[in-house]
């Protein structure tokens, strides 16, 4: 078999030729192409890291933010808590403060509507007492007991004290004294206390007789707002007062 070396020259030439240009052409660029792929993948590996890494942090940014704020949360529902219990101590304390305040109110307006009652009951009791003891008193003192009620309305007249009589003796001397009874006295006791008035007071004293019904079994003497008197009646008005006197203790007790 003969070779024909032209041909298998010519062969090996373009084969050579092939390869140079597939490495020319083919092979190096696909090398390129494959070192910049790998090079792509490579940079995008180390962003994906990157970005692993950022979002991690980023991650536990966020947790931490949510733990403060879980933290800040519990904080505030403990102030929320302890503040409205806080207020609604505050509140009970004033309900029952007020609550205090108004039966105290009541209470006392009780004691002292109970005050005032007794204070009525014992002052109309009082009243009716002595409009009886008045109006006995009056039913039964006829003319020989005003008249002999004369006679002690004179010897008071002598026992006056020096200082009373200093202190009125002016107003005697200028002025007309009156003399008031429940009856009309006769002459001559009228006489007696015209006597015992000029003694008393080394003076002629003007006087003026009256009649007063109002005046229970006794005498007045009054002049310019002084007056001296002396009667059943007074003893009732001091018996009276006495009687409120003794009558306030006990009302103050019902307190």
């Amino acid at each position: 078999m003969l070779i024909d070396w032209f041909t298998v020259g010519a062969q090996v030439l373009n084969f050579c030729i092939l390869v140079w240009l597939m490495k020319r052409f083919l092979y190096h660029p696909i090398l390129h192409a494959i070192d910049e792929r790998e090079k792509r993948i490579a940079a995008q590996l180390n962003d994906a890291e990157t970005q692993k890494a950022e979002a991690q942090k980023q991650h536990d940014e966020f947790q931490h933010k949510n733990e403060l704020f879980d933290k800040e949360r519990a904080e505030l529902l403990n102030q929320a808590v302890l503040a409205a219990k806080t207020e609604r101590q505050r509140l009970l304390d004033e309900a029952r403060t007020a609550a205090e305040m108004l039966q105290t109110k009541r209470l006392d307006a009780l004691k002292s509507d109970a005050q005032h009652l007794n204070q009525a009951i014992h002052r109309q009791t009082q009243q009716e007492v002595f409009a009886i003891v008045r109006k006995a008193l009056t039913d039964l003192a006829d003319t020989r007991l005003e008249e002999r009620l004369s006679d002690v309305f004179i010897r008071r007249l002598r026992d006056l004290d020096d200082s009373v009589k200093t202190g009125i003796v002016q107003k005697l001397k200028t002025q007309t004294a009156i003399v008031r009874s429940a009856f009309e006295l006769p002459d001559e006791h009228r006489a007696a206390i015209q006597n015992a008035l000029n003694e008393t007071f080394a003076a002629d004293i003007q006087l003026q007789f009256e009649t007063a019904p109002d005046i229970i079994s006794g005498i007045e003497l009054s002049v310019n707002g002084w007056k001296i008197a002396w009667s059943i009646s007074d003893y009732i008005s001091t018996l009276e007062k006495s009687v409120d006197e003794l009558i306030k203790p006990n009302t103050k007790a019902v307190k």
